[in-house]
């Protein structure tokens, strides 16, 4: 039982997600510490002051309280556009020194017999 345990917790799969689940976790707090510390102050504070309001939370309009809302989807854009360039910086460097080759197949030239028989299709179709 406890080589079947053993065998369970170090196949790949699960190291890999175990790791994942751990540097998203950090990540989510990078993330977070840069939407508070600076997109926040650079940005939002200027907009906050223009709607009177210190705390993004206390947004609202007719009793319907949107500024926590509005603050998620701030975060989500600020993680998808920071995730985005992330894994174009991995995979840049994942191909850092591969010569990459675009090997196009070359589709075979037509023959005499096919171009004439497109022309013949063309004409006759005006």
């Amino acid at each position: 039982m406890l080589k079947e345990l053993k065998a369970f917790l170090l196949r790949g799969n699960v190291v890999d997600l175990a790791v994942a689940v751990v540097i998203g976790a950090a990540f989510g707090a990078i993330v977070t510490s840069f939407v508070n510390d600076i997109i926040t102050p650079l940005i939002l504070k200027p907009a906050l002051k223009a709607a009177r309001v210190q705390n993004i939370a206390q947004l609202s309009w007719n009793g319907v309280a949107y500024g926590s809302f509005l603050s998620a989807v701030i975060n989500f854009l600020v993680v998808g556009t920071v995730l985005f360039f992330v894994v174009k910086a991995a995979e840049k460097a994942q191909n850092f020194g591969k010569k990459e080759e675009a090997v196009e197949e070359e589709a075979p030239a037509p023959t005499q017999e096919e171009l004439l028989a497109e022309i013949r299709d063309l004409l006759a179709n005006k």
